[in-house]
């Protein structure tokens, strides 16, 4: 792979190939991506849904939009610091083609902005919870009527592959979705292959999947135009990362150890003093603790070592990308950044407490089960609903319930999987509360 060609200002629909050097400098097309993606209603209605507590009261905690900026700014500054020190590497990006260091930034900013855009409500059990309806649920009877890759598309329903989706779909008046720069779309490919096949290899990017079944030509062609390393052959649609999604990669890395954390202090779920010495483990090589112990309050404290412990995650990591820069263009660096880690036991040392008492805690257990129920009884009467449509037996209560769907959603003329998948890509694209609140109409419990 190439920095030219990973660099991509094209967008879908281009006749024409778009120059860094003839860009406006002050709306470069990378930044356009940016002000697309935080415009978008789908990036709103990540302020009401679970970064780590479901249905929280509390104000201080993440939300998904929340944690999305948190991660947009961290990903801005490590794109920087490696921009810099690519221009450096490569001067000819610069002084031929008229990149800058902020373009770097701005693709990776952009696309962490993005990373969870596709995200379904109550957190990761949303995504298991689409998928085990179509698995072990009542949306299995469709197995049958499905290829092997159209069902597990749905069976191992991704949040990576919906926000593909959601950024690249056309619909009626709007060609090529937010039509982001393809460097910014590849940026955002975390696993930038198929559902199928799956093969037990270790490489980071095997482990899930990007683009569902009705995706492919487009995500295809988004890899193509960058010279993405292909993994696979003949049918079979898989390549190598783009080297700066792993500083996408790196920056939620950093963001959820680091902000998780604190929000199990912040909710008393970790008490403060045990919490503060783990922090204090990462950063004591650069923690200066005459500062640290003028610090009277607790949040104080907690902010000077969360803003240490990033910046201290930051460097680490550019460093670990500079380092193995080679191996990445090659598609050969297996691992997350911070897998490399000069501080993955510290690192590992916080995940396992915020693991213990935070994503197993009774409310996070009891709000998952919850989310479970709500998002497998909405997906059973949406997709009873629009099948019975398609095939022309539809009950009232069907041709009612169908009339709830967004313009969008209602249509039948698709294939059965195209039904399925855009069920489910409704489903995820609700906010906690509007789950809820369908479920309970529903059920018959709201008027």
């Amino acid at each position: 792979m190439n920095w030219e060609q990973l660099l991509s200002l094209k967008r879908y629909g281009d006749s024409h190939k778009r120059l860094r050097k003839e860009q406006d400098e002050t709306r470069l097309g990378f930044e356009v991506d940016y002000d697309r993606v935080i415009f978008s209603a789908a990036f709103r209605s990540l302020q009401d849904k679970t970064q780590v507590i479901p249905l929280s009261k509390t104000d201080f905690v993440h939300t998904r939009l929340t944690h999305s900026l948190e991660v947009s700014v961290v990903g801005r500054s490590l794109g920087r610091i490696v921009g810099k020190k690519l221009l450096a590497k490569y001067p000819h990006l610069k002084e031929v083609h008229g990149y800058q260091f902020n373009d770097i930034g701005a693709i990776v900013g952009a696309a962490s902005l993005a990373h969870d855009i596709g995200n379904p409500p109550f957190g990761h059990s949303g995504e298991k919870a689409i998928g085990e309806f179509f698995k072990s649920g009542a949306g299995m009877k469709y197995q049958s009527e499905l290829s092997d890759k159209e069902y597990q598309d749905l069976v191992d329903f991704e949040g990576n592959a919906n926000g593909f989706k959601i950024l690249t779909e056309s619909r009626e008046g709007i060609d090529g979705g937010l039509r982001l720069s393809y460097a910014t779309l590849g940026a955002f490919l975390k696993y930038p292959k198929e559902s199928l096949p799956k093969k037990p290899i270790k490489h980071i990017a095997d482990k899930k999947y990007g683009c569902f079944q009705n995706d492919v030509d487009f995500f295809a062609e988004v890899a193509e135009e960058l010279g993405l390393l292909a993994t696979r052959k003949g049918t079979d649609i898989g390549y190598c990362r783009h080297p700066l999604t792993y500083l996408v990669e790196a920056a939620d890395d950093i963001c959820y150890t680091i902000i998780d954390f604190e929000d199990g202090i912040n909710l008393e779920l970790i008490s403060e003093e045990y919490a503060l010495e783990y922090l204090i483990n990462l950063v004591k090589d650069t923690i200066n603790t005459k500062k640290y112990n003028g610090l009277v309050h607790m949040e104080d404290r907690l902010s000077y070592l969360r803003a240490l412990a990033i910046n201290t995650l930051i460097n680490d990591a550019v460093t670990i990308f500079i380092e193995n820069e080679s191996a990445i263009l090659e598609g050969n660096f297996t691992t997350a950044l911070l897998d490399k880690s000069n501080y993955s036991a510290q690192i590992k040392d916080i995940l396992n407490v915020s693991a213990e008492k935070i994503y197993r805690s009774q409310e996070v257990i009891e709000k998952e089960i919850a989310g479970y129920r709500i998002i497998a009884d909405i997906l059973e009467g949406y997709t009873n609903a629009l099948v019975r449509s398609k095939l022309g037996n539809a009950t009232n209560y069907d041709r009612l319930l169908i009339t709830t769907l967004p313009p969008r959603y209602r249509t039948t003329e698709g294939s059965l999987y195209t039904i399925l998948l855009n069920s489910s890509c409704y489903v995820a694209s609700l906010s906690d509360s509007a789950a809820v609140h369908i479920h309970n109409k529903i059920q018959g419990r709201q008027l």
